[in-house]
């Protein structure tokens, strides 16, 4: 069977506009964008937890914790950390009896602007259990001790650092740095 020859004039962008609607590929890409983008941000959603909700359902629906620490009152805090690379960790605490009394995404800036009054002198556990494990630990330098570093939402290119004296076990200080991620290398800066 033998095809009639194609018409150039009636692709699917020319019957559209003769129909009174124009082809735009523009508006199409950013639709597809933005359905894309919405589907991103639900895939990566965390499941909520209510008050008064016991462990074992936290447990079924988001898994193991990647660390759990003891609270006042026979209480416990169970960590949801993204990884070294990820900015939000999760803490969901539990009172004695193993229920919900609230959880929080710890890695954000108003957290740390509080945390940071509170900071010098705190133990290590006590740092573990307010924000979690940090996204890297190197050496202090000259200062010695640690730099413990964690990465954040944020549109700037920082990530919020404590400093740790490992003799004594204790919190220098705790602040803002530039994330060594988004820094230029040295023979990039001319």
């Amino acid at each position: 069977m033998k095809m009639p020859p194609r018409n150039p004039s009636n692709t699917p962008a020319r019957r559209a506009t003769r129909a009174g609607r124009r082809h735009r590929p523009m508006h199409t890409l950013a639709v597809v964008s933005t359905l894309a983008a919405a589907l991103w941000v639900g895939a990566c959603a965390v499941p909520t937890v209510g008050a008064g909700e016991p462990r074992d359902s936290v447990l079924a629906r988001w898994g193991q914790p990647t660390a759990r620490y003891a609270m006042g009152g026979g209480g416990e805090r169970l960590e949801y950390a993204s990884g070294p690379y990820g900015r939000m960790t999760w803490m969901v605490d539990l009172d004695a009896g193993g229920r919900v009394t609230g959880a929080s995404q710890v890695l954000n800036e108003a957290h740390f602007a509080d945390f940071q009054g509170r900071a010098p002198g705190m133990s290590r556990a006590a740092l573990l259990r307010e924000l979690g494990r940090p996204g890297e630990v190197k050496g202090a330098g000259l200062m010695g001790g640690e730099l413990w570093s964690w990465r954040y939402p944020t549109n700037d290119c920082l990530w919020f650092q404590v400093t740790l004296d490992t003799a004594a076990d204790k919190v220098r200080a705790a602040g803002y740095g530039i994330d060594p991620r988004c820094d230029a290398a040295t023979g990039d800066r001319n």
